[in-house]
């Protein structure tokens, strides 16, 4: 193949599960590729899943055996992109890359999931051998099959080149409904919709708001299980009867992907034992670390996040396995308090905790976008950015609809919560959400994410915090200085060990 003409419109190095699904979306699409991997077996699954697939239509997928032999078989200036692992992998590939003699010209694009930093480096450090570009991809295995969110960053003239592949193989939104369009079978490509694709800006913010996104998944994933808990706890309900209460909340504004797929997950039945799945799994949560990127950046540039965060800890927490059934014995909880309020009454109550907490969680990863993007010099779209995430990725929700909406009417809002639509919304249901956070606390059962969101609105909206002790307590202990709230002219310290305590200006 490397002696003959370049046939292939992009080259692709990576073909695990995301590497295969994603290639396997381009040649649905119509661009054929030349498509390498160190296991060779990987691009053999590929092409004949391709040929199963597509027996009528001519090959799309082809095989390479070296970085020399893809780079002779892809029309030049090229377009390679990349799905291997975050790190080391990145620039292992690009080395090989410049050995076999890629072009200036040439664009090579990360797919997986870099820290942002590294993307940013990347690009520096590439530039001049050849094009170092960034799309973020969410969506997992079933959304780079048939349409994920792209989130594209890096240098602009290369976004004009991939612009027109990124937005064929986005997941699609109605622009009337603002609804997904579903695209289930292979062979099929929704050509019609708005593309979840758009240009995010310079180096490495792509892969920020990716890691934004990945944060608020943490948070929403957290938020739901809080809830699944309080069910099947507090309120003794089975898995099915749970399953069957998510599936209606899933017909309203509590609409979205996690929804859906936490009522399969509650339905699926182990065949083994004959028990509830979820009753099988062991409570002890895994991460890949975008949701400890997310909580570490909002800790830097000083954005309240703190619902993101607390669902980092609550998969750290969940790893101490061990211990949490010793102190399980010998820690006592609350007695005699269970839920006192009906069913039906709580889970209403559930259902409107979840949507009030759901808005403070995306207000967070909002706004810790908006700081960030001020640090960095960026000139992000908030309003792009929410329609992106209305289908293909994972936290894909109806509820994104309404954020684009709010940051369409004033893309300078400085929250969620300021929009008049979420204020009202909020407004009508924080009675329930505040009932749920009481409940749980007096049930003994952790809900950490409901009710630090809690804490954060009301935060939020408190005109004086007791932050002026605080700020008191530090100038006594470290001299940090206080500011006046009766004047602007600067900084003020207490001479705490002088007779009389002076107030001097610092």
């Amino acid at each position: 193949m490397s002696e003959a003409t370049p046939e292939a419109k992009i080259g692709f190095i990576g073909m695990g599960v995301m590497g295969k699904n994603l290639a396997l979306n381009l040649a649905d699409n119509g661009y054929t590729l030349a498509a390498f991997d160190l296991d060779r077996a990987k691009v053999e699954v590929a092409i004949a899943q391709e040929r199963a697939e597509a027996p009528q239509a001519a090959p799309r997928i082809r095989g390479c055996s070296s970085y020399t032999e893809l780079l002779a078989a892809t029309v030049s200036p090229r377009i390679i992109l990349l799905s291997v692992p975050a790190g080391e992998p990145v620039d292992h590939v690009c080395a090989k890359l410049i050995d076999a003699g890629i072009q200036a010209d040439d664009i090579v694009v990360d797919t997986g999931n870099s820290l942002w930093t590294d993307t940013r480096d990347r690009e520096k450090h590439y530039a001049g051998k050849f094009i170092f570009f960034s799309t973020a991809v969410s969506g997992g295995e079933e959304g780079a099959r048939f349409g994920p969110a792209l989130m594209p960053s890096g240098d602009p003239y290369a976004w004009t080149r991939l612009r027109p592949v990124m937005e064929a193989i986005a997941a699609k939104v109605d622009p009337q409904s603002g609804l997904p369009i579903e695209r289930k079978e292979p062979g099929n490509p929704v050509t019609e919709g708005e593309p979840c694709a758009a240009y995010i800006g310079d180096s490495g913010s792509g892969h920020y708001v990716k890691m934004v996104h990945n944060g608020i998944e943490y948070a929403d994933m957290q938020l739901i299980c809080e809830v699944y808990h309080l069910m099947r706890h507090a309120m003794a309900m089975t898995p099915a009867e749970i399953a069957e209460v998510f599936r209606e909340w899933n017909t309203g504004p509590l609409h979205s992907y996690l929804i859906e797929i936490s009522a399969e997950v509650l339905d699926q039945i182990d065949q083994e034992s004959g028990l509830p799945l979820v009753d099988i799994i062991l409570d002890k949560a895994g991460q890949k670390g975008t949701g400890l990127w997310t909580a570490v950046s909002a800790l830097q540039v000083g954005a309240p996040a703190p619902t993101i965060t607390n669902a980092v800890f609550a998969r750290a927490l969940s790893t101490l396995k061990e211990v949490r059934v010793e102190a399980s014995k010998s820690l006592p909880g609350p007695v005699g308090g269970g839920i006192k309020t009906s069913r039906p009454e709580m889970i209403e109550q559930l259902h409107d905790a979840l949507y009030c907490a759901k808005i403070c969680a995306y207000a967070q990863g909002f706004q810790l976008m908006q700081m960030a993007a001020k640090e960095h010099g960026w000139a992000l779209n908030f309003s792009s950015i929410a329609k992106i995430w209305r289908a293909g990725c994972i936290i894909r929700a109806v509820f994104l609809q309404p954020i684009a909406e709010a940051f369409e009417r004033n893309p300078d809002l400085h929250s969620l919560l300021m929009d008049p639509f979420f204020a009202e919304q909020v407004g009508r249901y924080q009675s329930n959400w505040r009932s749920v956070v009481a409940q749980a606390v007096l049930a003994g059962i952790p809900a950490g994410a409901i009710s630090s969101a809690l804490a954060y609105y009301d935060s939020y909206r408190t005109e004086v915090l007791p932050a002026n002790l605080l700020q008191g307590q530090r100038d006594f202990f470290g001299a940090h200085t206080f500011s006046r709230v009766d004047r602007n002219d600067g900084k003020y310290h207490v001479k705490w060990s002088e007779p009389g305590r002076p107030i001097v200006k610092a």
